[in-house]
């Protein structure tokens, strides 16, 4: 089974280091508009493993290697053929069975197809993918509504929900009309509870956004019924017709979660601004940076849209470096690599984080990377 692509995993993928065979990582996009049919998605992915086979005659692998190699190629192959795309946008496989890996990622937005034979996983083209708005709790509420969904993989999945029979469609009876709309108000203000004792209640099982959703003039009354670390969470309100779907409800949310992006953006690059100008703990630029990620030092990685550079590692010690040359640890000559690719993995293996910056540019004149740094 696929699993998503969460920042756990990631760092799991990130620690791997090939011992005995060789690491395979292929991204395949499955955007309706990239690969209409099953027969497109054959196709691309028949085109590069055979890319990948043409390292099985790679020079310096043993005959075990070699035969790993291709079982990994053809398992590829058949998990493909079977794959159900329901929902996917993309795809990374990861494989090296003489270590004893096998990892296969359904991605949320589609990715550029490539295919890498190395002694790592490749995972820079996962960095959009940590923009960090999975999980994020959507909730409906009103006077009868209280509907719950999560986001994940691009998509709303409804996880609970509290809507109860409108009050006003009760029958009055011989009730006065003012008696009958106070025990109106005490329903809808039982209602209102139970919905926010729910989100309290999710709140502390994680969920680093809240968005609601609902009428005009609800807002302060249901927000004042919160705990303040609920209130701290929620990144905006929006507005729907009570009978919308999932689809409609994430519509009217994406303008709320893309500026709640782009503070949080602002906040960590300015963060960074002012560390690296007063010389604190801050890395500007590739030479800077890789040189931090090697190092374990870097706490947040930052990443501008599009940042690329050639970069070094030591085949030995893994060690990553802007120039070539002897590697200063043990002295083994570096081979060429992917800087992002180098950047991302050191990071991600010693526990750090990886921003990606898709508002803002104040990494443009240092190349499009940064760090905020433990020490």
């Amino acid at each position: 089974m696929a699993a998503n692509a969460t920042t756990d995993v990631l760092r799991e993928l990130a620690g791997f280091r090939a011992s005995k065979g060789r690491a395979i990582s292929l991204y395949v996009a499955l955007d309706p508009s990239a690969a209409i049919n099953p027969g497109d998605v054959q196709t691309k992915t028949n085109s590069l493993l055979s890319e990948a086979r043409s390292e099985v005659d790679t020079d310096g692998l043993s005959h075990d290697q070699r035969e790993a190699l291709k079982a990994d190629i053809e398992r590829i192959d058949e998990f493909f053929q079977g794959l159900d795309r329901d929902g996917v946008r993309g795809m990374a496989v990861f494989a090296s069975q003489l270590d004893g890996v096998w990892r296969t990622l359904r991605l949320p937005q589609p990715v550029n197809d490539a295919v890498k034979v190395n002694d790592e996983f490749h995972l820079s083209p996962l960095v959009p993918l940590l923009r960090g708005l999975d999980g994020t709790l959507v909730v409906q509420v009103g006077r009868e509504q209280g509907r719950f969904f999560r986001l994940n993989r691009g998509q709303l999945h409804e996880v609970a929900d509290h809507t109860e029979d409108a009050p006003g469609q009760h029958d009055q009876g011989g009730w006065s009309q003012a008696r009958y709309q106070r025990h109106i108000d005490k329903l809808v203000h039982e209602h209102l509870k139970t919905v926010a004792d729910e989100l309290d209640k999710r709140r502390r099982g994680g969920a680093p956004r809240i968005v609601l959703v609902g009428p005009e003039g609800m807002e302060s009354d249901f927000v004042e019924t919160l705990s303040k670390e609920t209130q701290q969470a929620i990144v905006g309100w929006a507005h729907a017709e009570a009978h919308a779907g999932a689809a409609e409800l994430l519509e009217a949310v994406t303008p709320r979660l893309e500026e709640a992006l782009a503070e949080e953006e602002t906040e960590i690059a300015e963060a960074w601004r002012e560390s690296a100008g007063k010389g604190g703990r801050a890395a500007s630029g590739w030479a800077e940076t890789l040189e931090a990620a090697s190092d374990g030092r870097v706490e947040t990685l930052l990443v501008q849209d599009g940042a690329e550079q050639p970069a070094y590692e030591c085949p030995k010690c893994g060690r990553a470096q802007l120039d070539a040359g002897a590697c200063p640890l043990d002295g083994a000559t570096m081979e060429p690599n992917e800087g992002l690719d180098l950047a991302v993995r050191h990071t991600l293996a010693m526990g750090g984080s990886v921003v990606p910056l898709s508002h803002r540019k104040d990494l443009a004149p240092v190349g499009g990377i940064g760090a905020l740094l433990r020490f």
